[in-house]
């Protein structure tokens, strides 16, 4: 099962959430894709962000579709019911835990608030099918997932985003992973200290 836990990488998140939310401001449909979602953490680690700072309106307009290959046939269960060990939530700020989890009904777990869980969407989804799962996003998030593809492989995923994209729309990855130089042309970075990239609309000769 894929490593990750609440908030991991948030230097990534909060440079997310300072782009997208004046983006998409006054939209009436917010569409987020966290592609290589895991066990849920990431797509409900950023719910959180936006619920704390885009407003009661726009939060009611965000969804996050949340996808991953899922070869154990858990993940969907474990994001639909939002059901976390205590020492999966142990390193929450004090606040964000008190505000968004509850403990549940089984000793030593905690259930995400429905807020969030009203939010998010999840479906087993393989990116190498290089078929998206919609268009017009206004965030595609992608990380810890294409380190392990090989280059050529990479780049026809990260097309897909683009294609995926609304237009200005953003893609965001992990600070490890730099944009391949055959398709920088795609996009342009907007933050110095993240992988956060805006897609620029040209034509596609692939």
């Amino acid at each position: 099962m894929a490593f990750t836990f609440f908030l991991r990488d948030m230097q990534t998140l909060e440079r997310v959430v300072e782009h997208v939310i004046p983006y998409t401001s006054g939209r009436s449909r917010v569409r987020v894709w966290d592609a290589g979602c895991a066990t849920g953490q990431e797509p409900y680690s950023l719910a959180m962000l936006f619920a704390e700072n885009m407003g009661t309106f726009g939060f009611k307009n965000l969804r996050i579709e949340a996808t991953d290959l899922d070869d154990c046939s858990l993940f969907g269960d474990i994001i639909r019911t939002g059901a976390y060990r205590e020492e999966e939530v142990k390193r929450m700020p004090g606040d964000l835990l008190a505000k968004y989890f509850t403990p549940d009904d089984r000793p030593g777990y905690f259930s995400i608030a429905e807020l969030l869980r009203n939010r998010i969407q999840y479906q087993r989804h393989d990116l190498l099918t290089l078929k998206p799962i919609g268009e017009g996003f206004s965030l595609i998030l992608c990380k810890n997932v294409l380190l392990h593809f090989e280059n050529a492989q990479r780049i026809k995923v990260i097309e897909m985003f683009h294609r995926s994209l609304a237009p200005g729309g953003f893609f965001a990855t992990e600070q490890t992973q730099k944009m391949p130089a055959e398709i920088s042309e795609l996009f342009e970075p907007v933050a110095s200290d993240a992988q956060l990239f805006r897609k620029l609309d040209v034509i596609e000769s692939r």
